[in-house]
């Protein structure tokens, strides 16, 4: 045989191998693609061996459909680089990574939110779809081999259910979701534990139907002995006393800002430390606990609007209440505007309607209150739920320097020096506030409440400053009142609160509609004349007394009487 024919023979037994390479490229891409996603966002081995399942998983399940590695390591990629952005994304919003959750009860409320914060998604998203579409059908084409669909279907079955025993056998810490790392490896775990949770309890926590009494009978109807003064609430965004924390140099008139109008200093246990403020939201506007919704918690307000009727502004609305918030963010944000509205809010103004910026002044805050005084007083009494943001983190470097010009350092860390300063800040804003109330409206009688929502981000690192971070994860995970401690304060103008008997010098914040309707003198009506027996019987302790039965009984009471429902 001829050197020629010889090679000619050697080039056509290696054609089927060189029509190999495209593809084998591109299936070591994805595979490589994939690999660069764990080594740059995945830590510690069981996140590692986690992140793994769930990519043999994807790439299984997807074989059980098309069959092509190719285009089940493609889709698999897809799936990885989705949920990493969107961690990303919620990262920067809410300082939490992606839920499994996150997809259970994405609402129109989710994607507006996303429109309005990238409004070039309207056309990028269109675009990507067709995108993806082309390329998959690309590497299908180069794509030459198949799988037999049983040996994908037991081979996926086996990284799933070693991914669930992996997820259930190391419980998630209450810092996991708040690192910003992990984000596929939480996303599967969250899933896993999730629903577990929802087969076993569904979403929130209550007795079984038939285990409580009815409500006990109670005014049914708002006939107040005096004129109704209008009531502000003020969420005060990340603040507490700091003098908590040992060696913490503040200025000599620091402690009057948290003091009510009797001079007394009155602390709140609230349910979240260190970002989630629509914990204390949910439970200061429905008189309920978050932590009823367990893993849950975290989007209390998604899975309560349309569900949880009960709440103070519902009850002051049949005393002639006309109901407002004024919210910094986008109303869809959390679901944000239908929570409100669905616990008795007319009227939902958010930051676009205010022409608020991410963070404003205290002062922005409480002219936005005055306006609203001033253009609806003359139809009965008000009651307005408003938030002041000038503590928001992050307080390096100083935000606003010129409003506070004879502001000096304190001498504690940078950081604590400025969050002492803003806070400074909004009790000089809340003091002109309260004089501009006594000048502009004479005759009107208001009742104001402030609270702290919760603890800011810094708390970990001053009140226990010897302390390794695992020590105040247990800490926090085992809810350590000394994370989850604020303040409330009750003041007055042109009225005299009528009751402050409930107003304990500790109280948990589910508690504090309570203490609004009695310092107001508004009557009771059926759930919140059981609810101040509660009160009563658990010395202001609500979620935990009785390891969580009062609650759950109350729950329930509430879900048999209509007014949580579909839950």
């Amino acid at each position: 045989m001829s050197i020629m024919s010889r090679g000619a023979e050697r080039l056509s037994s290696l054609q089927p191998l060189a029509s190999l390479r495209p593809h084998t490229a591109i299936l070591v891409g994805l595979h490589a693609a994939a690999f660069l996603i764990l080594c740059f966002s995945e830590r510690e081995p069981f996140h590692v061996a986690l992140f793994l399942l769930a990519w043999g998983w994807f790439n299984f399940s997807w074989l059980v459909v098309f069959r092509r590695p190719g285009v089940a390591a493609a889709l698999s990629l897809l799936i990885v680089c989705a949920v990493t952005v969107l961690s990303w994304f919620k990262m920067s919003v809410t300082w939490a990574t992606l839920s499994f959750f996150d997809f259970v009860i994405v609402d129109p409320d989710t994607f507006r939110f996303l429109t309005e914060t990238f409004p070039q998604l309207r056309l990028e998203l269109p675009l990507a779809a067709v995108l993806i579409v082309l390329v998959l059908a690309w590497i299908w084409r180069l794509d030459p081999f198949t799988v037999r669909r049983q040996t994908s279907l037991i081979a996926g079955t086996a990284c799933l259910a070693a991914l669930s025993a992996l997820s259930l056998e190391v419980p998630e810490l209450p810092n996991e979701p708040f690192q910003g790392i992990n984000h596929v490896s939480n996303f599967l775990r969250s899933g896993v534990t999730a629903t577990v949770e929802y087969m076993t309890h569904g979403f929130i926590d209550a007795g079984t139907p038939g285990s409580a009494p009815a409500l006990p009978a109670g005014a049914q109807s708002c006939r107040p002995a005096a004129r109704l003064p209008h009531i502000v609430m003020l969420l005060d965004e990340s603040s507490f006393d700091i003098t908590a924390a040992p060696g913490i140099k503040v200025p000599a008139d620091y402690a009057r800002h948290f003091q009510s109008f009797d001079g007394r200093q009155r602390a709140l246990a609230v349910e979240a430390t260190g970002g989630p403020t629509w914990y204390a939201e949910y439970s200061v506007l429905t008189g309920l606990s978050p932590r009823s919704f367990g893993r849950f918690m975290f989007y209390v307000p998604r899975i309560a609007a349309g569900h949880v009727r009960r709440g103070l502004p519902a009850a002051l609305r049949e005393c002639g209440y006309k109901t407002f918030t004024l919210y910094p963010e986008s109303g869809a944000f959390m679901s944000a505007r239908r929570f409100h509205s669905t616990a008795g809010i007319e009227h939902f103004i958010d930051a676009a309607q205010m022409g608020a910026g991410h963070v404003e002044p205290d002062s922005f805050y409480f002219d936005q209150v005055r306006r609203t005084v001033a253009r609806e007083k003359g139809d009965g009494p008000l009651f307005i739920f408003s938030y002041v943001t000038a503590n928001h983190f992050p307080w390096i470097p100083p935000w606003r320097p010129e409003l506070t010009p004879g502001w000096r350092p304190l001498g504690n860390d940078e950081d604590v020096d400025e969050y002492i300063r803003r806070q400074m800040m909004s009790a000089h804003d809340y003091a002109a506030f309260i004089a501009r109330l006594k000048q502009e409206f004479p005759g009107e009688p208001f009742l104001i409440v402030r609270f702290g929502d919760h603890q800011p981000w810094l708390s970990a690192d001053v009140l226990e400053p010897n302390r390794s971070d695992e020590a105040i994860a247990e800490k926090v995970a085992a809810f350590d009142p000394r994370y989850f401690t604020t303040y409330y304060a009750i003041d007055a103008v042109n009225f005299k609160p009528v009751d402050v008997s409930s107003a304990l010098d500790r109280l948990d914040v589910a508690y504090l509609p309570l203490v609004v309707e009695e310092a107001a003198g508004i009557p009771h009506d059926a759930t919140f004349v059981e609810q101040k027996r509660i009160l009563q019987r658990c010395n202001g302790v609500f979620y935990q007394c009785a390891d969580g039965a009062e609650a759950r009984r109350f729950n329930r009471m509430l879900m048999d009487a209509g007014l949580i429902a579909g839950l």
